[in-house]
């Protein structure tokens, strides 16, 4: 719980727009009033493998399908009594992708991932540097969205 409310208290970052939903109400409610109360949505997920027997395996990649999004949400499932969602997004520049991954047992995956092409103003202390051995601005910073995460992103009008 500790963990939770100091996230959902922490200062966003330059460029940054977080606010934590309390309820599936505000989980919708949020975005809307970021994207503008007319605009329509898209939700992104990965498939839920809770009852996968596998605990890890190989995988193909079948597809990839970059989203064009020029502004996006992404909420993330904390721990705590009840529902709550950390959500952010940043204005700069950030690629997202729906993925399709054919695990060795058979079973396909669809996934969610984001690349934040900026991260000049990120913690320099953040898992990923570490991870990647990058300093911040330096390099791209791509990863996957656990099960569970929502990422929402405006209905581009053709």
């Amino acid at each position: 719980m500790e963990y939770t409310l100091g996230q959902c208290e922490l200062e966003p970052i330059k460029g940054e727009t977080k606010f934590c939903a309390t309820s599936f109400e505000s989980l919708l409610d949020l975005p809307r009033s970021f994207f503008g109360l007319d605009s329509h949505l898209k939700v992104i997920t990965a498939t839920d493998l809770r009852n996968s027997t596998v605990l890890q395996q190989n995988y193909t990649f079948l597809g990839v399908k970059e989203i064009s999004a020029p502004k996006m949400i992404a909420c993330h499932p904390m721990p705590y009594p009840y529902a709550v969602f950390y959500c952010h997004g940043q204005e700069n520049e950030n690629r997202l992708f729906e993925v399709s991954l054919d695990g060795d047992n058979g079973e396909t995956v669809q996934a969610a991932a984001i690349c934040h092409m900026d991260t000049s103003q990120w913690d320099p202390e953040h898992v990923s540097f570490r991870v990647l051995g990058v300093e911040p601005g330096s390099s791209p910073v791509c990863h996957f969205f656990p099960a569970g995460n929502i990422i929402w992103v405006p209905i581009m009008s053709a």
